[in-house]
């Protein structure tokens, strides 16, 4: 594709290493790139089959690939076994030095595609349930429908990850879990709430709190950070904050466990603390009546972040666009 990639390794860096870079020149040019993004598209999704269903490429072919490149070099770059397949150390070196190189390339011709006015490609967001749920639907049908030659990827996922060793073009976060060298722009409703809620049978049964204190003595239907670390339920009004640490029958992992707690409350088996959006339409049917609405805390709503680099891929750029207001 005429584009020349120079790779300079560190021989200190890589002694000890099955096939020592000791053996090879210290700079080595390659004049075909093909088996590098091989290499390093296998290493990101840990094995040939994943890499190919997310490439289109053959297990085969992307095996190869990288077998040419491993003789090239001297150094054995992936530990295979059946199981798994995962960067040695001279591997996980190669990923660092020259993914962000492959990004910018990879940006740069996604940029020159859409030329145009057109943009096209693949578009890859790391999300959390949330914003899945009640962000992005108001969102992405009406993207598609703008931009359709670009193919949109959602990965939902509550823990954050760096998105750019995981492959992903960007991610939304809310504002305290955003990594200070990423570009934030905002994505979706600015003011948000958390609620508490409880099927009305419940609280017939075992009354309604009048202050958060009272909660200890209520059934609560409590969630978890991937950590393991139990959610903590906050409430503040006339400058009091109150926070309670949730406990009761039923406990779930915050994202994919939040529509089993909602089934928990509707089915009166205790109170549930979510995102006002996801328990909306609940109120408005009647399944679930609020609790301690005066004390709901306000935080401010998500962001939409990616990586600080010159070159924005042109899908990345068309949904930057398409998202800020007008």
């Amino acid at each position: 594709m005429g584009i020349e990639v120079t790779i300079r390794y560190n021989p200190d860096k890589l002694s000890g290493i099955s096939g020592s870079a000791e053996q090879k020149k210290p700079e080595n040019k390659m004049e075909d790139t093909a088996d590098v993004g091989a290499f390093l598209l296998v290493a990101r999704a840990r094995g040939f089959r994943e890499a190919a269903r997310s490439s289109g490429m053959s297990s085969s072919a992307l095996s190869d690939a990288v077998k040419r490149l491993e003789a090239e070099l001297g150094v054995r770059l992936l530990n295979r076994t059946t199981r798994s397949v995962l960067p040695t150390e001279a591997g996980r070196i190669l990923m660092e030095r020259l993914g962000p190189a492959f990004a910018e390339i990879a940006s740069a011709l996604d940029q020159a595609k859409s030329s145009a006015d057109r943009p096209a490609g693949s578009l890859k967001l790391n999300v959390p349930a949330s914003a899945a749920r009640l962000v992005l639907p108001a969102i992405v049908p009406p993207f598609l429908v703008a931009y359709p030659d670009i193919r949109l990827e959602v990965v939902t996922e509550e823990t954050f990850v760096d998105i750019i060793e995981s492959g992903c073009d960007a991610g939304i976060r809310y504002d305290e879990r955003l990594e200070q060298d990423m570009i934030a722009v905002p994505i979706g409703p600015r003011t948000q709430r958390f609620a508490a809620a409880a099927a009305p049978a419940y609280l017939d049964r075992h009354g309604r709190p009048a202050h958060p204190g009272e909660l200890l003595r209520h059934a609560c239907l409590a969630g978890y950070f991937a950590s393991g670390a139990t959610v903590p339920w906050e409430f503040a009004r006339d400058g009091e904050t109150v926070r309670i640490d949730p406990q009761g029958p039923l406990r779930v992992r915050l994202g994919a466990g939040a529509d089993l707690a909602v089934a928990a409350a509707l089915a009166g088996t205790g109170i549930v603390y979510l995102f006002e959006d996801w328990l909306k339409p609940y109120f408005a049917r009647g399944g679930l009546e609020p609790v301690l609405e005066s004390w709901w805390p306000g935080f401010t709503g998500p962001f939409l972040y990616y990586p600080g680099r010159r070159l924005v891929p042109a899908p990345l750029r068309a949904f930057i666009d398409f998202i800020r207001p007008a």
